[in-house]
């Protein structure tokens, strides 16, 4: 099982360091589908696995100057309500449902990746003094109730608002998104103090595994062209939506 956990952690945190998102979205089918975790305990395993992976990450984009700070920590803060609100509602779920709802939001991730296509950047980026809160605070809070509801990070949604909201160059995105998500999974797993403990013989070395690719996976990023990426992972998305839909709705087997 641990180098299943290993082989598992390597793929999201390839995809979460080189994409700034989206890694986190197959964390949780990962886990319960090939590692045996139940989907309620899998959200909070998900929680550390991607908070620690996006966390390490974020550095190095930091290193690099792509990332945002004020941006970041303005959408961090939004969504600070909205991922405490989730966690309670992850406690009163059935896990058919959050697994249909996993599926559900993988459909609408990968829609929106091959609708961005390439991502590209905008021509003249929104000067800091102009994040205002009718253009953050839609944003956090619904990357928050992702993050705290089903234990993704949320990055799928955060970047393409980044580049068309707040007008980030698609490499700032990225960076800013990985500190969003950070910051929200922590609150969202401090929500969740007192629940189910994650089994760390799983959760551990999936995340050394997830941290040392993600670091691998910005190298990545500025190799390969990132509208092909994005293509690719969308259909790996739509065929593990799948996948999930149908366990889900025979009751997991």
């Amino acid at each position: 099982m641990t180098a299943t956990a290993v082989a598992l952690g390597a793929v999201i945190g390839l995809l979460l360091g080189a994409l700034g998102g989206g890694g986190s979205v197959l964390t949780v089918p990962a886990l319960v589908l090939l590692l045996g975790v139940t989907a309620q305990e899998a959200t909070t395993a998900s929680l550390v696995v991607v908070g620690v992976t996006a966390l390490a990450a974020a550095g190095g984009h930091a290193r690099h100057g792509h990332l945002r700070w004020r941006a970041g920590v303005l959408v961090a803060l939004a969504g600070i309500p909205a991922s405490v609100a989730g966690s309670w509602a992850n406690r009163a779920v059935d896990e058919r449902v959050l697994l249909l709802a996993f599926a559900a939001v993988m459909v609408v991730a990968a829609t929106g990746m091959l609708l961005r296509g390439g991502g590209a950047a905008p021509t003249v980026e929104r000067s800091p003094g102009r994040y205002r809160w009718w253009r953050v605070v839609p944003v956090g809070l619904l990357v928050g109730a992702l993050t705290g509801f089903l234990g993704v990070g949320g990055g799928f949604v955060v970047v393409p608002a980044l580049v068309l909201v707040l007008r980030l160059p698609m490499t700032a995105a990225v960076g800013t998104s990985l500190l969003v998500i950070a910051a929200n999974s922590a609150v969202a797993l401090a929500a969740r103090a007192g629940g189910p403990a994650p089994d760390w013989a799983v959760v551990a070395p999936f995340a050394a595994a997830a941290v040392v690719a993600a670091l691998a996976g910005e190298r990545v990023a500025d190799r390969l062209p990132a509208g092909a990426l994005s293509r690719v992972f969308a259909v790996l998305l739509l065929l593990v939506a799948g996948y999930v839909a149908v366990q889900a709705g025979l009751g997991l087997g």
